[in-house]
């Protein structure tokens, strides 16, 4: 298998895996942890895996979303145990890959901290404090890039500074690295423009703005060492139109877009949106509202965006990875 820097010079785009803790949950597994099903459900994690590679996925993320130690703390666990989590994460990870003898990228998933940072919070009365929440980066990507992931993803950033204090952390470990940012649907009342921002307030510009200054990185431009850029996650309660495939459309498009008014060269775009907002039945299980029919239905609309490196976040399954395989195959006949 080639390096991941050297498939992504290649046009032929790349399927991502689908929600991980969604699936724990459909299993009957709820944590307050979900990393802890390293250890405590390590067939099922290994299950979740290999069911993603047979649908498709080109590459799957290891189960270490909440796997810092600031996550393993708030939930009660000995934070100590994140090394041990992690590197169970990925030999979990790579026994899928092994078990399913295809070519499969391992992305090393390192979530955002449980609260604002102090750069965002302005001090540590609200937020966590700099130098902690880089070293729990440190910490989890360590393990990571140790027991052997092809690259990191950091996902689901609601800070972009955070995200930059990730970045400086990982590029130290010479892999890949893809950033995605949650975002929310804003409308400017004075223009009436709908623009995507993280709940800290951060758009796409902000975020390639917050890179480029150095400000958290000793001065140094951190798109440089910065793959794939893109958001993950979101979902409207009121508004359909921004939540799935189509927040995912139009977060790739704003991405671009700002890229493109930094007059910058353009960075390969990543995208795995939630399927829906969850609702609950008659028997009060939750659910999602948009199908892999459905979902899969967008993916000309994405591509054509720009986006290059396709999956899914919560509620997302098997099926769904399945059926963006179906439409990836699909639009490459017709290209």
């Amino acid at each position: 298998m080639i390096p991941l820097s050297e498939r992504l010079r290649q046009p032929k785009p790349l399927l991502f895996d689908g929600g991980f803790g969604s699936q724990l949950f459909a299993r009957g597994i709820e944590l307050p942890n979900s990393c802890v099903a390293n250890e405590l459900h390590p067939e099922d994690v290994i299950g979740i895996h290999s069911a993603y590679i047979e649908a498709g996925a080109d590459a799957i993320g290891t189960n270490t979303f909440v796997g810092s130690t600031l996550h393993l703390k708030m939930a009660g666990k000995d934070p100590t145990g994140c090394d041990r989590l992690a590197r169970a994460a990925v030999e979990h990870a790579k026994a899928a890959v092994e078990r399913s003898e295809k070519e499969t990228y391992i992305a090393g998933s390192l979530g955002p901290s449980p609260g604002a940072i102090e750069a965002d919070s302005g001090d540590t009365s609200f937020g966590i404090a700099n130098h902690l929440a880089r070293e729990a980066h440190r910490r989890l990507a360590g393990a990571l890039a140790e027991g052997g992931v092809d690259f990191f993803c950091i996902e689901t950033m609601f800070s972009a500074r955070e995200a930059a204090v990730a970045v400086d952390v990982v590029r130290r470990f010479g892999l890949p690295v893809a950033v995605n940012l949650t975002y929310k649907y804003t409308l400017d009342r004075n223009s009436g423009k709908v623009t995507y921002r993280t709940d800290w307030g951060h758009s796409a510009l902000d975020l390639l703005e917050v890179f480029s200054s150095g400000e958290y990185s000793g001065g140094d431009n951190l798109l440089e060492h910065v793959d794939l850029l893109g958001l993950n996650c979101g979902a409207e309660p009121r508004r359909e139109e921004h939540t799935g495939m189509p927040y995912a459309i139009q977060g790739v498009r704003e991405l671009r877009e700002a890229m493109a008014s930094r007059g910058m060269e353009p960075k390969r775009m990543m995208a795995y949106p939630n399927a829906g907002m969850p609702q609950l039945d008659d028997q009060l299980r939750s659910y999602y509202t948009q199908t892999p029919e459905e979902m899969a239905g967008h993916l000309p609309g994405l591509l054509k965006e720009g986006a290059y490196f396709i999956g899914g976040c919560c509620g997302t399954t098997p099926a769904h990875i399945q059926a963006f395989r179906s439409a990836l195959e699909a639009s490459e006949q017709t290209n």
